[in-house]
Protein backbone atom coordinates (compact mmCIF):
# COMPACT_ATOMS: atom_id res chain seq x y z
CA UNK A 1 0.00 0.00 0.00
CA UNK A 2 1.05 3.61 -0.54
CA UNK A 3 2.66 5.49 2.37
CA UNK A 4 2.77 8.89 0.67
CA UNK A 5 0.73 10.55 3.45
CA UNK A 6 3.09 12.24 5.92
CA UNK A 7 2.14 13.29 9.46
CA UNK A 8 3.19 16.64 10.86
CA UNK A 9 5.85 15.94 13.48
CA UNK A 10 4.58 18.60 15.91
CA UNK A 11 0.97 17.44 16.19
CA UNK A 12 -1.47 15.42 18.26
CA UNK A 13 -1.91 13.10 15.25
CA UNK A 14 1.78 12.21 15.28
CA UNK A 15 1.43 10.81 18.79
CA UNK A 16 -0.22 7.76 17.19
CA UNK A 17 3.30 6.59 16.39
CA UNK A 18 4.32 6.38 20.05
CA UNK A 19 2.01 3.49 21.03
CA UNK A 20 2.78 1.79 17.72
CA UNK A 21 6.48 1.91 18.61
CA UNK A 22 5.75 0.63 22.11
CA UNK A 23 3.55 -2.25 20.97
CA UNK A 24 5.95 -3.30 18.21
CA UNK A 25 9.10 -3.07 20.33
CA UNK A 26 7.85 -4.61 23.54
CA UNK A 27 5.47 -7.24 22.20
CA UNK A 28 8.61 -8.74 20.62
CA UNK A 29 10.18 -8.82 24.08
CA UNK A 30 7.14 -9.89 26.11
CA UNK A 31 4.54 -11.58 23.87
CA UNK A 32 2.91 -13.17 26.93
CA UNK A 33 1.42 -9.74 27.66
CA UNK A 34 0.67 -8.78 24.05
CA UNK A 35 1.58 -10.40 20.76
CA UNK A 36 0.96 -7.62 18.25
CA UNK A 37 2.28 -8.93 14.97
CA UNK A 38 0.43 -6.21 13.05
CA UNK A 39 2.31 -3.49 14.95
CA UNK A 40 5.63 -5.22 14.21
CA UNK A 41 4.73 -5.29 10.53
CA UNK A 42 3.40 -1.73 10.41
CA UNK A 43 6.35 -0.05 12.07
CA UNK A 44 8.56 -1.26 9.23
CA UNK A 45 6.34 0.63 6.76
CA UNK A 46 6.35 3.98 8.57
CA UNK A 47 8.72 6.59 7.21
CA UNK A 48 9.52 8.07 10.60
CA UNK A 49 12.64 8.46 12.72
CA UNK A 50 11.92 6.55 15.92
CA UNK A 51 15.39 7.15 17.39
CA UNK A 52 14.31 10.12 19.59
CA UNK A 53 11.34 8.08 20.83
CA UNK A 54 13.48 5.08 21.74
CA UNK A 55 15.96 7.39 23.48
CA UNK A 56 13.33 9.22 25.54
CA UNK A 57 11.05 6.31 26.44
CA UNK A 58 12.66 3.62 28.53
CA UNK A 59 11.64 0.07 29.37
CA UNK A 60 8.88 1.00 31.78
CA UNK A 61 7.18 3.39 29.35
CA UNK A 62 7.43 0.89 26.51
CA UNK A 63 5.93 -1.89 28.60
CA UNK A 64 3.01 0.29 29.66
CA UNK A 65 1.96 0.49 26.01
CA UNK A 66 1.54 -3.27 25.73
CA UNK A 67 0.02 -3.50 29.21
CA UNK A 68 -2.56 -0.87 28.28
CA UNK A 69 -3.39 -2.62 25.02
CA UNK A 70 -3.82 -5.91 26.88
CA UNK A 71 -6.19 -4.34 29.42
CA UNK A 72 -8.33 -2.85 26.65
CA UNK A 73 -8.36 -6.18 24.80
CA UNK A 74 -9.56 -7.92 27.95
CA UNK A 75 -12.27 -5.31 28.57
CA UNK A 76 -13.61 -5.75 25.04
CA UNK A 77 -13.51 -9.54 25.29
CA UNK A 78 -15.41 -9.44 28.57
CA UNK A 79 -18.11 -7.29 26.97
CA UNK A 80 -18.28 -9.49 23.87
CA UNK A 81 -18.75 -12.57 26.05
CA UNK A 82 -22.18 -11.14 26.90
CA UNK A 83 -22.78 -9.23 23.65
CA UNK A 84 -21.10 -11.20 20.82
CA UNK A 85 -22.68 -9.04 18.08
CA UNK A 86 -21.77 -5.73 19.68
CA UNK A 87 -20.46 -2.66 17.93
CA UNK A 88 -16.97 -1.58 19.00
CA UNK A 89 -15.80 2.01 18.48
CA UNK A 90 -12.13 2.90 18.88
CA UNK A 91 -11.96 6.63 19.63
CA UNK A 92 -8.73 8.22 18.41
CA UNK A 93 -7.73 4.93 16.82
CA UNK A 94 -4.57 6.11 15.09
CA UNK A 95 -2.63 3.02 14.00
CA UNK A 96 -4.22 0.79 16.61
CA UNK A 97 -4.62 -2.88 15.66
CA UNK A 98 -7.02 -4.04 18.36
CA UNK A 99 -9.53 -5.46 15.86
CA UNK A 100 -7.15 -8.17 14.68
CA UNK A 101 -6.68 -9.37 18.25
CA UNK A 102 -10.29 -9.38 19.51
CA UNK A 103 -12.43 -10.06 16.44
CA UNK A 104 -14.93 -12.87 17.01
CA UNK A 105 -16.25 -12.85 13.44
CA UNK A 106 -19.50 -11.09 14.42
CA UNK A 107 -18.72 -7.56 15.59
CA UNK A 108 -18.84 -4.26 13.72
CA UNK A 109 -15.71 -2.27 14.49
CA UNK A 110 -15.04 1.42 13.80
CA UNK A 111 -11.81 3.43 13.91
CA UNK A 112 -12.69 7.06 14.64
CA UNK A 113 -10.03 9.73 14.25
CA UNK A 114 -9.23 13.10 12.69
CA UNK A 115 -9.06 13.23 8.88
CA UNK A 116 -5.24 13.50 8.71
CA UNK A 117 -4.85 10.56 11.06
CA UNK A 118 -7.33 8.43 9.11
CA UNK A 119 -5.63 9.31 5.81
CA UNK A 120 -2.34 8.08 7.26
CA UNK A 121 -3.96 4.98 8.69
CA UNK A 122 -5.54 4.12 5.33
CA UNK A 123 -2.16 4.42 3.63
CA UNK A 124 -1.06 1.47 5.77
CA UNK A 125 -4.24 -0.42 6.71
CA UNK A 126 -7.18 -1.15 4.45
CA UNK A 127 -10.77 -1.07 5.65
CA UNK A 128 -12.71 -4.33 5.62
CA UNK A 129 -16.49 -4.83 5.75
CA UNK A 130 -16.53 -5.08 9.55
CA UNK A 131 -13.52 -2.90 10.35
CA UNK A 132 -13.97 0.58 8.93
CA UNK A 133 -12.75 4.13 9.49
CA UNK A 134 -14.62 7.32 10.32
CA UNK A 135 -12.67 10.51 9.53
CA UNK A 136 -14.26 12.94 11.97
CA UNK A 137 -13.49 14.86 15.12
CA UNK A 138 -14.62 12.94 18.20
CA UNK A 139 -16.26 16.13 19.46
CA UNK A 140 -18.53 16.25 16.40
CA UNK A 141 -21.57 14.13 17.36
CA UNK A 142 -22.47 13.53 13.71
CA UNK A 143 -20.35 10.37 13.92
CA UNK A 144 -23.13 8.89 16.05
CA UNK A 145 -25.05 8.37 12.81
CA UNK A 146 -22.12 6.66 11.08
CA UNK A 147 -22.13 3.55 13.23
CA UNK A 148 -24.42 0.56 13.60
CA UNK A 149 -26.11 0.53 16.98
CA UNK A 150 -28.74 -1.91 18.15
CA UNK A 151 -29.44 -1.71 21.86
CA UNK A 152 -30.03 -5.45 22.10
CA UNK A 153 -26.59 -6.16 20.58
CA UNK A 154 -24.74 -3.61 22.70
CA UNK A 155 -21.88 -1.23 22.12
CA UNK A 156 -18.48 -0.70 23.71
CA UNK A 157 -16.18 2.27 23.23
CA UNK A 158 -12.44 2.34 23.89
CA UNK A 159 -10.04 5.25 23.86
CA UNK A 160 -6.40 4.59 24.67
CA UNK A 161 -4.13 7.55 25.38
CA UNK A 162 -6.47 10.05 23.74
CA UNK A 163 -8.63 11.90 26.25
CA UNK A 164 -5.57 13.60 27.75
CA UNK A 165 -5.54 16.00 24.78
CA UNK A 166 -9.04 17.37 25.42
CA UNK A 167 -10.33 19.87 27.96
CA UNK A 168 -12.64 18.38 30.58
CA UNK A 169 -15.63 20.47 29.47
CA UNK A 170 -15.24 19.14 25.92
CA UNK A 171 -15.26 15.56 27.15
CA UNK A 172 -18.17 16.16 29.51
CA UNK A 173 -20.35 17.50 26.70
CA UNK A 174 -19.72 14.72 24.15
CA UNK A 175 -19.76 11.86 26.65
CA UNK A 176 -23.02 13.05 28.21
CA UNK A 177 -24.50 12.95 24.68
CA UNK A 178 -23.08 9.45 24.14
CA UNK A 179 -24.56 8.23 27.41
CA UNK A 180 -28.00 9.43 26.33
CA UNK A 181 -27.76 8.02 22.79
CA UNK A 182 -26.06 4.67 23.49
CA UNK A 183 -27.85 3.35 26.55
CA UNK A 184 -26.43 0.05 27.77
CA UNK A 185 -23.02 0.78 26.32
CA UNK A 186 -19.69 0.99 28.08
CA UNK A 187 -16.73 3.34 27.58
CA UNK A 188 -13.19 2.46 28.64
CA UNK A 189 -10.34 4.95 28.74
CA UNK A 190 -7.08 5.49 30.57
CA UNK A 191 -6.32 8.49 32.73
CA UNK A 192 -3.73 9.86 35.12
CA UNK A 193 -3.91 12.23 38.11
CA UNK A 194 -2.90 15.85 37.61
CA UNK A 195 0.70 15.48 38.80
CA UNK A 196 1.27 12.53 36.45
CA UNK A 197 -0.04 14.42 33.42
CA UNK A 198 2.53 17.13 34.09
CA UNK A 199 5.26 14.47 34.05
CA UNK A 200 3.89 12.94 30.86
CA UNK A 201 3.99 16.33 29.17
CA UNK A 202 7.66 16.64 30.00
CA UNK A 203 8.33 13.18 28.50
CA UNK A 204 6.47 13.99 25.27
CA UNK A 205 8.48 17.18 24.92
CA UNK A 206 11.68 15.16 25.27
CA UNK A 207 10.56 12.97 22.36
CA UNK A 208 10.61 16.11 20.20
CA UNK A 209 6.88 16.77 19.96
CA UNK A 210 5.99 20.10 21.56
CA UNK A 211 2.65 20.42 19.75
CA UNK A 212 0.73 17.76 21.67
CA UNK A 213 0.36 18.91 25.25
CA UNK A 214 -2.04 17.10 27.59
CA UNK A 215 -4.84 18.84 29.49
CA UNK A 216 -7.18 16.26 31.02
CA UNK A 217 -6.58 14.38 34.24
CA UNK A 218 -8.72 12.40 36.69
CA UNK A 219 -8.04 12.68 40.39
CA UNK A 220 -11.14 10.78 41.58
CA UNK A 221 -14.30 9.08 40.28
CA UNK A 222 -16.57 11.74 41.79
CA UNK A 223 -15.14 14.16 39.24
CA UNK A 224 -16.64 12.04 36.44
CA UNK A 225 -19.93 11.17 38.13
CA UNK A 226 -20.92 14.82 37.81
CA UNK A 227 -20.82 14.66 34.03
CA UNK A 228 -24.21 13.01 33.55
CA UNK A 229 -26.94 11.23 35.53
CA UNK A 230 -26.74 8.51 32.84
CA UNK A 231 -23.26 7.26 33.72
CA UNK A 232 -21.87 5.00 36.42
CA UNK A 233 -18.12 5.13 37.07
CA UNK A 234 -15.61 2.51 38.16
CA UNK A 235 -11.82 2.46 37.96
CA UNK A 236 -8.80 0.34 38.77
CA UNK A 237 -5.09 0.36 38.18
CA UNK A 238 -4.25 0.15 34.49
CA UNK A 239 -1.54 -2.38 35.34
CA UNK A 240 -3.77 -4.66 37.44
CA UNK A 241 -3.33 -8.32 36.51
CA UNK A 242 -0.25 -7.74 34.35
CA UNK A 243 2.34 -10.36 35.27
CA UNK A 244 5.81 -8.94 35.69
CA UNK A 245 8.75 -10.61 34.00
CA UNK A 246 11.92 -11.26 36.00
CA UNK A 247 13.95 -10.24 32.96
CA UNK A 248 12.75 -6.64 33.39
CA UNK A 249 15.12 -4.22 35.05
CA UNK A 250 14.70 -3.78 38.78
CA UNK A 251 13.69 -0.15 38.27
CA UNK A 252 10.90 -1.22 35.93
CA UNK A 253 9.61 -3.84 38.37
CA UNK A 254 9.62 -1.36 41.24
CA UNK A 255 7.81 1.20 39.10
CA UNK A 256 5.15 -1.36 38.15
CA UNK A 257 4.53 -2.23 41.79
CA UNK A 258 4.37 1.41 42.84
CA UNK A 259 2.01 2.39 40.01
CA UNK A 260 -0.28 -0.52 40.84
CA UNK A 261 -0.38 0.50 44.48
CA UNK A 262 -1.17 4.18 43.99
CA UNK A 263 -3.16 3.85 40.73
CA UNK A 264 -0.72 6.17 38.99
CA UNK A 265 -2.40 5.11 35.74
CA UNK A 266 -6.08 4.19 35.78
CA UNK A 267 -8.40 2.19 33.58
CA UNK A 268 -11.77 3.90 33.85
CA UNK A 269 -15.12 2.40 32.85
CA UNK A 270 -18.22 4.51 32.28
CA UNK A 271 -21.43 2.49 31.98
CA UNK A 272 -24.28 4.22 30.19
CA UNK A 273 -27.59 3.66 32.00
CA UNK A 274 -31.20 4.70 31.43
Amino acid sequence: MSTSVVLKSQSVESTMLLPLWGRATYSRKDPAILDDQDAIRLIKQCEYDFAPVAKSFGEFSGLTYIARARRFDDAIRNYLAKHPRATVVNIGAGLDTTFSRIDNGLINYYNLDLPDAIAYRKSLLEDTPRNTCIAKNFLDPSWFDDIIFNMEDGIVFISAGVFYYFKEEQLKTIIAAMAQRFSGGELYFDAEPKYAVKGSNRMVEKSGNKGAMMHFWVNNNEQLEQWSPNIRVSSQSLLKGITMNESWGIGTRLAFRACNCIKFMKLICLKFVH
